[in-house]
Formats: C-alpha cells, sequence, structure tokens
C-alpha cells in the first residue's frame, strides 16, 4: 500500500459515517416539501445522510456536501456498516440520553441508520455529482449559489473540538452560499447540554444584519434536542 493510500485510510477511520433518513430532516428541520420545490438547497455537512438521494427523487433540486466523499461509496458503506454497529452496541448502556418516541427501540434505530446509508451510498454510485468534498470552514461554492442551507449534527454539537472562531467562520461561509436561510439542528452539544457560546453567536450574527430564531421541532430523539437556528438576512 502507497503513503497516500495509507493516509487515506486513516482518514477515514476519524470519520463517523452514521447518517439520519429524509423522513428525520423533515422534521428535525421543520420542513415541507412544498416549500422546497424550486428551491437550490445544500446539505452540508451530510455524512450517510439520504436527504439529498430521497428528495432527488421526489424532485428537489438538493446537493450534498462532507469532509468524507473524496472516498469511494463502497468505502464509505462499509465504514458506515462498522460505524452503526458500533454505535448501536454502546446505544443500551446510553438509552437514558434519548427520547424513546420517534424510535420505538434500539432495533428500529438501526434499521432506519442502516436505510439512511444505503439510500445515501446507493445514489452516490448513480449521482456522484451531487456529493461535493468540502473542508469546512470553507466551501467552493460561488456566493448565494443556494437558496436554502441545512446544517445537522456539526455545529453546536462538537462544541468540544470546534472553538468558537471556528463556528463563526462557518456559518459566515454557510451564509455566503445561500440566499434565504441557513437552518442548525440541534443546539445542545453531545452530552445533550445548551451550546454554551450560542448567545454569543446569535449576538454576533444580528449585529451582521441577519435575522435569527430558535424554532421548537417535531423531533427530539437526544434529550433535550428538539429546537433549531434559523437563520435569514433582514428585509
Amino acid at each position: 500500500m502507497s503513503r497516500v493510500e495509507t493516509r487515506t485510510k486513516l482518514d477515514l477511520e476519524k470519520v463517523i459515517f452514521i447518517g439520519r433518513t429524509y423522513e428525520e430532516y423533515m422534521d428535525m428541520f421543520l420542513l415541507s416539501e412544498e416549500e422546497l420545490k424550486g428551491k437550490k438547497v445544500l446539505d452540508c455537512p451530510s455524512g450517510a445522510c439520504s436527504f439529498t438521494a430521497v428528495g432527488q427523487s421526489r424532485g428537489l433540486d438538493i446537493t450534498a456536501s462532507d469532509i468524507a466523499y473524496d472516498h469511494s461509496a463502497e468505502d464509505l458503506k462499509a465504514k458506515g456498516q462498522e460505524d452503526i454497529q458500533h454505535a448501536m452496541a454502546h446505544m443500551d448502556k446510553a438509552k437514558t440520553n434519548y427520547v424513546w418516541k420517534y424510535f420505538e427501540d434500539i432495533d428500529q434505530l438501526k434499521e432506519h441508520r442502516e436505510k439512511a446509508l444505503l439510500d445515501c451510498t446507493e445514489d452516490m454510485k448513480k449521482n456522484s455529482e451531487r456529493y461535493t468534498q468540502v473542508h469546512l470552514p470553507s466551501l467552493l461554492f460561488s456566493d448565494n449559489e443556494f437558496d436554502i442551507l441545512l446544517s445537522a449534527h456539526f455545529l453546536f454539537t462538537y462544541a468540544d473540538r470546534l472553538d468558537l472562531l471556528f463556528h463563526i467562520d462557518t456559518l459566515k461561509e454557510l451564509l455566503r452560499v445561500t440566499k434565504e436561510e441557513v437552518r442548525i439542528f440541534p443546539l445542545v452539544d453531545l452530552q445533550g447540554n445548551r451550546y454554551e457560546h450560542l448567545g454569543h453567536v446569535i449576538e454576533y450574527l444580528k449585529d451582521n444584519g441577519y435575522s435569527v430564531k430558535e424554532i421548537s421541532v417535531p423531533y427530539e430523539f437526544q434529550k433535550g434536542a428538539n429546537t433549531m437556528l434559523k437563520v435569514s438576512e433582514r428585509h
């Protein structure tokens, strides 16, 4: 194995490739298909989520972007299957950190995670142009290229490893490529605590001319993760 191949394999080992379903996205972000029709939508970062795959099959214009997308669909599928097995094996100990209404039990959760992974990786093979590798906080897209941007389980979630400056820089970039609005879910970290600098982030956005709303959504799996942030330019 060459040095480049070795590095690539190690890089993939650092990625957790688990995703949510299209239906979860619609609930997490309080969306309807009607409001997405005719819009250009970016999912960033999208991981193993099936939002792009299923949305496109329903006539929506969605682009997926993630740091992992320089790997083949088959490699990502294998990594995702490993990650799902690992996550489910540890879920029993952490069951009390979750609300078991959206999913009845661990088996049903696993089914949804596997379905998202399969839909995502199969679509990557057929529509690879819809899956773009990105390295946040930088995006290679043009200014205002998308109407709506959705960002799930990244900002705020990984507060222990992404500092406030990274959050601000990433938000600036997400807003740069978006015409209408950016929606971010959830507003808590991996421990279920509200992001400690959320007030600073909201203040920064408002000071820079954006309208910011925290909105309750009909989705709560991780305890306390039941609101999203909607950011749009003031008119």
